[in-house]
């Protein structure tokens, strides 16, 4: 099975990166112009003739000649319900919003009532976690059954329905995340590896995604959505160096990037 993820965070209007989502040089690296994010849903939306589908169609398809296209969002920032999707549902297509429940109802993130309204309007609402661990892969077990349960719990109070997908904070993904979340009854795991590839780690199915950063040309947006080679190619490079640092640094490297930001 193939799906082809495409991982965005918050929305801003301008240069306000404090309206909504995480504070700090890290995460706003992340947060894209509304105007930025609008061409590249045109850019997505001109290229491929697919309208994207949700998590649940996934998991209840088969092989298919052409990856399902997803569009996701991190954080829970509150841009999700202000911006989001109602550019979205301008091409009636889903959203799935991944909610970092420790931050409900703190500025600037969402509400529990626009979390229902957002659902009650078709998109998808999963796990971001708790807390939002700087290194999720780091955690012990406990914790990471903690992150999963905890947050899909307090989804389900505020949704009246259970959530079964979620996302993994900060791209520090292991089979042992994977693991956890599955145990928790996490049923589809997003993670930031930039693969079409979807692989099940016991009741789980791992799926990657691709990351675009402020300033991602939209051009860009609709050659990965369309499955260009050549910049999923360079997405995966890009991924994997980082990916290394990661493992060998450990804390050192997590320090050294927000110093580097600062």
């Amino acid at each position: 099975m193939r799906a082809l993820g495409l991982l965005y965070h918050d929305l801003v209007k301008g240069n306000d990166f404090s309206a909504s989502g995480f504070p700090g040089g890290d995460a706003d690296r992340y947060k894209l112009d509304v105007g930025e994010f609008s061409q590249h849903l045109r850019s997505i939306a001109s290229t491929t003739s697919q309208k994207p589908g949700t998590a649940l169609d996934l998991l209840q398809s088969t092989a298919a000649a052409e990856p399902l296209v997803l569009v996701t969002f991190d954080d829970g920032g509150v841009s999700a319900y202000t911006h989001t999707a109602a550019l979205l549902e301008a091409f009636a297509w889903p959203g799935h919003f991944m909610v970092t429940t420790d931050r409900i109802g703190s500025p600037p993130f969402m509400t529990p009532q626009q979390i229902r309204d957002l659902r009650r309007r078709g998109h998808i609402i999963g796990s971001h976690s708790v807390s939002h661990p700087a290194r999720m892969s780091a955690c012990g077990w406990d914790q990471l059954i903690r992150e999963w349960r905890d947050s899909r719990d307090a989804l389900a109070q505020i949704l009246g329905e259970d959530v079964s997908v979620a996302s993994v904070p900060g791209g520090y993904f292991s089979s042992r995340v994977a693991q956890a979340a599955s145990a928790a009854g996490i049923r589809v795991l997003f993670t930031s590896e930039p693969t079409t590839r979807c692989r099940n780690v016991d009741e789980c199915l791992v799926v990657g995604r691709y990351c675009f950063q402020r300033g991602a040309s939209a051009r860009r947006a609709g050659q990965i959505a369309r499955g260009d080679w050549s910049p999923r190619l360079r997405s995966w490079l890009s991924w994997n160096s980082k990916k290394v640092a990661k493992k060998v640094g450990g804390d050192l490297y997590v320090k050294a990037r927000l110093s580097l930001l600062r």
